[in-house]
């Protein structure tokens, strides 16, 4: 068995969006506390197979190849970031982050406000927020702040 260089960032194709997937929603689940039991039954097909190909995808796999964390950009914003729960805390959102800004210009991204772990890690990185929706993009009860590096 060959081993992968462990934190390196790479392309994610179409084969690995089902393991995105699990890892989007374990993610979630340790995280975002106030959705609801149907809110990731609903969202889960829609990131398995509309959300992921939308997007400029890379992951961040480990030793064993196993993906930890994933990024999605468009244009000069950060559609998804998530890390598995054993990931975090290992730098590898911030070198994610790190990695779009440098190489997309990235400024931009949006996060639910009721995600306060979220909202401080960019704030820490130089995200300032600057509107805020009452709801989501599909009409949601979960506020949304946009934010922009300054």
């Amino acid at each position: 068995m060959t081993l992968i260089s462990e934190n390196k960032i790479e392309i994610a194709y179409p084969a690995d969006f089902e393991e995105i997937t699990a890892v989007w929603e374990a993610s979630v689940r340790a995280t975002h506390h106030f959705l609801t039991e149907a809110d990731i039954i609903f969202f889960r097909p829609l990131i398995l197979h509309e959300y992921l190909k939308a997007v400029d995808l890379f992951c961040v796999k480990n030793t064993e190849g196993k993906i930890e964390g994933f990024l999605g950009t468009l244009d000069d914003k950060i559609e998804m970031l998530f890390l598995h729960p054993s990931a975090r805390g290992k730098g590898i959102g911030k070198k994610l982050i790190e990695f779009a800004i440098h190489n997309f210009k990235i400024k931009k991204v949006d996060v639910n406000e009721q995600n306060q772990q979220a909202v401080g890690f960019y704030q820490h990185i130089g995200f300032k927020v600057v509107s805020r929706w009452e709801v989501d993009s599909l009409g949601k009860p979960y506020p949304i702040l946009s934010m922009e590096l300054k």
